[in-house]
């Protein structure tokens, strides 16, 4: 039965450049998309640029540009992205767009209308220097419940935990390293702890879809039951959710409600139907009739696991309160690490999705490899450059590439492209048939590594058969022999390109334009391959045309090797690349007086600053001077702080920030390092500009 299914991926940020973790969620649901339109059914894919909010309105300030040419010039980029990694949206969209400006102003009426929306009075941190109200994220602080230190003003990464910025255990400002003072504000809330919200989310988190299969996976409903409580109606977990930010701010205006603005959260989901409603005013098709809250049209959204708060608990209530249709599943991925780690450029652990393309390697290798390592579950997936070679390299060229290769010499040679089965072919097209059917069914089910399996064990099946007849050995003296010989031969090798089409139908989700290219130019059939083609059996080929390279070790060398730095200066080190004023500004470098200095036990290196920074509290800071310094010589004394660096985990402690020193490029043979040290004067706090 054909089915309707619209499918969205989560909004990317419109304040950066498309990164590996968007790519791996891009591959992952056009592949599901492909697969799903070659078993018949109707799948509208769209997507959007998530263009509000404090961090895209602040860059742009810094930038001297508005906030809308930021976005644009981010939205410029994505075609070379999505174009050069076969990703087919139909349509992408913006959420500052007229469509999604009347979606989330209905959708807030709707809920307000139904008694979800309550207005507040609120103590909420200001940010006295920079003269603004600070969004979550831009106050950090130690986390209420497990104490770690510098964790955002919404939630602890260490545990989890969510919280009220005004909870956080010495808050500052990240903007401005202020301590944030408490003015009051006007705030809008979604009511999410109403009786009728928990009970329509417990049923709703738990629910089966039309198929028998849960909504939500295992591990995402295991999350769910940490916030909702037990289904018994225990929702302490479960808060009213803050949906109104004060002017200045990026987005969409609150409905009589001056200086009042969505929290971008709320209309960043809204801009998967404002895309879905473009696109169907372009396509001619009944927006409202499409999305229907009692219709027949599956609503799937694919999001990472550091999402599912809000796709899991706002988002259905937000729709469903407001007379709209809910989702009917959320797939929910891990994240993407390089050979075990969390990418970082400075480890040169980063994939730059554009030079991956730039150096020459191909797109659909990474589809594949992507697709090989994904299963249903909310896993990590690891990018292992060793594993990424040997397994291209074996599986699409040594098994799959290698069928048609060799198969399809012997057919245009000596039959002259004619293919010929001899004896019964049932047994062969079910095979096929039943092979295909169980990798359409992985797929559906996003399982696509056991697809993966399924598809090369085909493979290696078809290859052992093939090498066991040894058409080599028939194909000698073939011009003599007799008509058994030249049947035996042919029929051997039209069997191995029946099989190769079939897998080529089976790799289409994953590989498009591949197998794109191996319908038209080898089999010579226009159209794009449904499920249904696996069991055909092709009766002519045409000559045999290359179709993917081997992945060159180097090119991996070349994808993580960094970027080219000017020659070093005669007996000095290379001058970086050249910045502006705008790049210079954006490093927070400030006075900070070393209070305390200690060594760190079990480091031959380091040496821990407690250091002051006129922030109203300490900073712990490891630095590795030891070698130089005793931690007596150093207390008192002033110094330079990198005060915004991101804090980095150690295995010590957390270090928050860096202190600048200077030391020689030849350090074997010029040892030494040397704190910077301003002129006495200067205070605590004080900004180098």
């Amino acid at each position: 039965m054909s089915r309707t299914i619209f499918v969205t991926t989560a909004l990317p940020y419109a304040n950066g450049s498309f990164h590996i973790g968007h790519i791996m969620e891009y591959i992952q649901a056009d592949t599901w998309v492909r697969a799903m339109r070659m078993a018949g059914h109707t799948v509208h894919f769209v997507g959007a640029d998530d263009a509000h909010g404090a961090p895209i309105m602040l860059k742009a300030e810094a930038e001297g540009i508005t906030p809308q040419a930021l976005v644009a010039r981010y939205a410029s980029e994505r075609p070379k992205y999505l174009d050069g990694f076969h990703v087919r949206f139909d349509h992408w969209h913006c959420t500052d767009s007229p469509e999604n400006i009347q979606l989330s102003q209905d959708i807030y009426r709707a809920l307000k209308a139904a008694g979800f929306i309550d207005s507040r009075e609120i103590e909420q941190f200001y940010d006295p220097v920079k003269g603004m109200f600070l969004p979550d994220r831009y106050i950090k602080g130690e986390c209420p419940r497990c104490h770690a230190k510098d964790q955002y003003g919404d939630s602890c990464e260490v545990c989890s935990a969510v919280y009220s910025p005004t909870e956080l255990i010495e808050p500052y400002s990240t903007l401005t390293q202020a301590r944030p003072v408490l003015r009051s504000s006007e705030h809008f809330f979604f009511r999410l702890s109403d009786p009728r919200c928990v009970a329509f989310l417990q049923a709703w988190t738990t629910d089966q879809r039309a198929d028998g299969t849960p909504r939500l996976q295992a591990e995402v409903l295991g999350k769910t039951r940490e916030w909702l409580g037990t289904t018994d109606g225990d929702a302490a977990n479960l808060a009213d959710w803050d949906i109104s930010r004060d002017e200045p701010y990026f987005g969409i205006p609150i409905p009589d409600a001056p200086g009042k603005y969505f929290y971008v959260w709320l209309d960043a989901p809204v801009g998967y139907l404002a895309s879905l409603q473009a696109y169907c005013k372009k396509q001619g098709l009944d927006y409202d009739a499409l999305l229907a809250p009692d219709g027949d049209t599956e609503q799937v959204h694919f999001i990472g696991k550091d999402i599912v708060y809000f796709h899991a608990l706002f988002w259905p209530a937000m729709l469903k309160f407001s007379g709209r249709k809910t989702p009917d599943m959320l797939h929910v991925h891990g994240f993407i690490t390089v050979s075990g780690e969390k990418m970082s450029k400075s480890r040169g652990t980063g994939i730059s999705p554009l030079r991956y393309l730039d150096i020459g390697m191909d797109a659909e290798w990474l589809r594949y490899y992507i697709a090989a390592k994904l299963n249903a579950h909310v896993e990590d997936l690891d990018f292992n450059p060793d594993d990424f070679v040997a397994r291209v390299n074996s599986d699409l060229i040594g098994k799959y590439v290698n069928i048609a290769s060799r198969a399809a010499t012997f057919i245009t040679r000596h039959f002259d492209g004619a293919l010929a089965y001899a004896g019964d072919t049932d047994a062969l097209q079910a095979e096929l048939r039943a092979c295909a059917g169980q990798v359409q069914a992985d797929f559906e089910a996003r399982e696509y590594g056991r697809a993966i399996r399924r598809i090369m064990a085909q493979a290696d099946k078809i290859n052992q058969a093939f090498d066991s007849a040894q058409p080599w050995v028939l194909a000698k003296g073939i011009a003599q022999a007799d008509a058994a010989q030249k049947t035996a031969l042919q029929d051997i090798c039209s069997r191995a390109l029946a099989g190769f089409q079939a897998l080529s139908v089976m790799l289409s989700p994953v590989l498009p334009a591949l197998t794109q290219r191996v319908a038209q130019e080898l089999f010579g059939r226009p159209q794009p391959y449904a499920w249904a083609d696996a069991a055909d059996l092709p009766g002519h080929i045409n000559a045999f045309k290359h179709l993917m390279q081997r992945v060159d070790p180097a090119l991996l060398d070349a994808l993580f090797e960094p970027a080219e730095t000017p020659a070093p200066l005669p007996g000095g080190e290379a001058i970086a690349e050249t910045i502006d004023i705008k790049d210079f500004s954006r490093i927070d470098l400030r006075i900070a007086r070393i209070v305390e200095c200690t060594a760190v036990d079990g480091s031959d290196k380091l040496l821990r600053l407690s250091l002051d920074a006129g922030e109203g509290r300490l900073r712990q800071v490891f630095s590795g001077i030891k070698s130089m310094y005793q931690p007596e010589d150093l207390a008192g004394k002033l110094t330079v702080l990198v005060a915004n660096l991101a804090p980095r985990k150690m295995r010590f402690g957390v270090s928050e920030g860096m202190v600048l020193a200077a030391s020689h490029a030849d350090e074997k043979n010029n040892p030494g390092i040397y704190v910077l040290e301003p002129w006495e004067g200067a205070q605590p706090g004080m900004r180098i500009h």
